[in-house]
């Protein structure tokens, strides 16, 4: 069975990438997000298990001691971790894994070259704009928007270390260059679009 392919995407709080993703898993099969583990609390409608898998810093900094991630950061005063076994399971099956990561994971990742990963980073057209969407959302605190802001300004600077830069301004043409990634990714690994793996025939 081909194995999967392992895509790393970061992006500033409210780049949009989330509706991306979410266009196109819908059109591309064989695509599967990796969950990560957190040590923050659920936030409302968050499932355990489904967004990310909700633990103690006990818990947490006991994976970590055994080496069970493949990269973990501290953001916001949280701990977040991906896990090695369970993305080297996923890829096993030869679904594709969508690491949705910060660009401290994303460095930590693309340093150790443990698996061979497409990284991409999803950006807002300015820092005007994305301030005009975090308070279009109305669902944070002034602090927080600033928090944000602070952050994206800081996570941009980094967006040029990334294999890929996706500029959401006009999101269909976001949606299609994400999508045309991810089907280049697999035409480089001998796979077809749906990321079934090519036959080659020989002579009749």
């Amino acid at each position: 069975m081909t194995t999967g392919k392992l895509f790393i995407l970061s992006a500033p709080s409210g780049a949009g990438k989330t509706t991306l993703l979410k266009r196109v898993m819908a059109d591309l099969p064989g695509l599967a997000f990796s969950v990560s583990h957190t040590t923050r609390l659920p936030r409302a409608g968050e499932v355990d298990g489904v967004d990310y898998h909700f633990i103690t810093r006990d818990q947490f900094e006991a994976m970590r001691e055994h080496g069970t991630f493949l990269e973990w950061a501290e953001v916001h005063g949280n701990l977040y971790g991906t896990s090695r076994p369970a993305v080297l399971a996923q890829l096993a099956t030869g679904v594709d894994v969508i690491l949705d990561i910060d660009v401290q994971g994303a460095a930590i990742l693309r340093k150790s070259a443990t698996i061979p990963a497409a990284s991409l980073f999803i950006s807002p057209p300015s820092l005007r704009e994305l301030e005009r969407r975090l308070r279009g959302r109305g669902t944070d605190s002034e602090e927080t928007i600033l928090l944000r802001l602070k952050n994206a300004k800081i996570e941009m600077e980094a967006a040029l270390d990334y294999e890929y830069l996706i500029v959401n301004d006009r999101l269909e043409q976001a949606i299609d260059t994400l999508r045309a990634v991810v089907i280049a990714e697999r035409s480089r690994g001998h796979r077809l679009p749906t990321g079934q793996a090519i036959e080659i025939l020989g002579e009749l």
